[in-house]
């Protein structure tokens, strides 16, 4: 199994909105960043995500499951790019904010840091179990 980080504007889809959609879950797509794009194909079914609420709020607040690896995003007219289907696993008992994940010096190098733009990016499983301790602080 493989960890992953997810960004999404909360005001375009939050974890509120991806919770709603159940068991069935929901394409996560739009991605047109190649990196990210790249990200996206080396998921596999049952990796975890954490979703991060980027521009409002800039924190970690749930984990989703990847449960379709990825396919043609259909939102994609020129085919190129990929979407994968998640569903909603839990949210945080406390959400993990930016600035408190760049305050440990053990996640420095994390791409939600140096890659701040980057939408969908590895976690390594060290960097997991942190986020995930300090989640239940």
């Amino acid at each position: 199994m493989a960890y992953w980080l997810m960004k999404s504007e909360p005001n375009v889809w939050s974890i509120d909105d991806q919770q709603k959609t159940g068991i069935a879950g929901s394409i996560w797509d739009g991605v047109r960043n190649y990196q990210a794009a790249n990200n996206l194909k080396k998921m596999k079914k049952g990796d975890l995500c954490f979703f991060y609420h980027s521009n409002i709020g800039k924190e970690i607040v749930a984990i989703v499951e990847v449960i379709e690896k990825a396919f043609i995003d259909p939102t994609d007219k020129t085919k190129k790019f990929v979407a994968v289907k998640v569903k909603f696993r839990e949210k945080l008992k406390k959400t993990v904010t930016l600035e408190n994940i760049k305050k440990n010096k053990a996640l420095k190098h994390l791409s939600l840091i140096k890659q701040s733009r980057l939408s969908v990016m590895p976690i390594d499983s060290k960097s997991w179990k942190i986020i995930n301790k300090m989640s239940k602080v």
